[in-house]
């Protein structure tokens, strides 16, 4: 880091001037390994669509995927976990739900999400010469 940048994240953070909407943080976050994406966003909202409506056929549909491609997303993910994310065994009669395991999962990916975003927030209004909000989802 040069000398200006050094002293520049010393001083308070400047406002924002002018009619523009403060700017507005967006994170991307995952887990991977060199065989793929292990578990990120994507896949917290899948397994939250899988236990809303209570289908793999009806998640994939309503997040604009192929049942290929959410199936795949799923098994790739339980494969490098060694632990099951969905409980099959009724998933064509009565539909299909998370195991203990994948609601663990989610819940724990969840906080962590919200607590790097936290951060990443509090140190963006902290060192930025703006104030940025967080992202909203509508």
């Amino acid at each position: 880091m040069t000398q200006s940048m050094e002293t520049m994240s010393r001083h308070a953070p400047l406002p924002c001037t002018g009619e523009h909407e403060p700017p507005t943080m967006r994170l991307h976050l995952w887990v991977e390994t060199p065989e793929g994406v292990l578990f990120g966003m994507g896949r917290l909202i899948l397994l939250h669509e899988i236990e809303s409506t209570g289908s793999l056929t009806a998640a994939a549909a309503k997040l604009g995927m192929s049942y290929r491609g959410a199936w795949g997303k799923i098994t790739r993910t339980e494969n490098l976990l060694g632990h099951k994310l969905i409980d099959r065994s009724d998933c064509r009669r009565s539909g299909c739900k998370l195991t203990p395991y994948g609601q663990d999962l989610a819940r724990r990916f969840r906080d962590w999400f919200e607590q790097v975003e936290r951060f990443a927030l509090d140190q963006g209004k902290a060192l930025l010469p703006f104030q940025p909000k967080r992202y909203e989802t509508s």
